[in-house]
């Protein structure tokens, strides 16, 4: 059973879905750039049997509030808000696409908070030619426009240092690659893990939406790297 609650925080309420057993050790999942906490619906319960699950809508998405600032940085202390107003001291991370740089960025300053991540198909943040930004669409949408405006802006120029203290995360980490058929250059992908330094790379045939086009192996990698159960002396090297 799947439950909805919020959390207040100083700026922005954030909205999240809880599945799973409390008390098992917490999962964070996070969702990419537009998207909402309902959109890891379909692989949830296969990710739940072994954690208590808690997907976010990141601020200015889904249910959360859109207080109007907006940032990868913001997203990033949301989280550590999130975490501390729930009594969470560390947490398994999943994260995709946007929701990967926010859960790397929170691995970096935060490494005593993270057990495991999981980026999915996630480029190392080097600089990429700025297109404009579409206008606003004129039917209501599930986030704030002036989110995508914000974080597609620090995605097209990233800071250097967040490449730079990609070597700073503890947490042994997994990087699912869309391969061919995602937008995401898969070589941007395949340097992100060489600057990992606990960190493999598996690549699922299924464009950048690997957990929606192909579930059933997306599960199948992410659940047993996750599973408390095997982690004793093991890395995922």
């Amino acid at each position: 059973m799947t439950d909805h609650r919020t959390v207040e925080l100083p700026e922005v309420t954030l909205a999240y879905r809880e599945y799973g057993t409390p008390g098992a050790p917490p999962l964070v999942l996070l969702h990419a750039l537009g998207e909402r906490a309902t959109d890891w619906d379909g692989v949830l319960p296969d990710l739940a049997p072994h954690h208590h699950v808690l997907a976010l809508d990141l601020r200015g998405h889904g249910d959360s509030g859109r207080p109007g600032r907006y940032g990868l940085h913001a997203m990033r202390d949301d989280v550590v808000g999130f975490l501390d107003a729930l009594g969470l001291d560390r947490v398994d991370v999943v994260g995709h696409s946007m929701g990967g740089v926010v859960a790397y960025l929170l691995a970096q300053e935060h490494p005593e908070r993270v057990g495991r991540l999981v980026l999915e198909d996630v480029p190392a943040p080097f600089p990429r030619p700025a297109t404009p930004v579409a206008a606003a669409p004129a039917e209501p949408v599930s986030f704030d426009w002036a989110a995508v405006e914000a974080v597609k802006g620090q995605i097209d120029t990233p800071e250097p240092v967040w490449l730079e203290r990609l070597a700073a995360i503890a947490a042994p980490t997994l990087v699912v690659a869309g391969g061919g058929a995602s937008h995401v250059p898969q070589d941007r992908i395949a340097e992100l893990a060489e600057r990992i330094p606990d960190c493999r790379v598996v690549t699922i045939e299924a464009g950048h939406l690997v957990h929606h086009a192909r579930p059933a192996e997306f599960v199948a990698v992410v659940a047993p790297f996750l599973d408390p159960a095997d982690r004793a002396g093991r890395s995922p090297g």
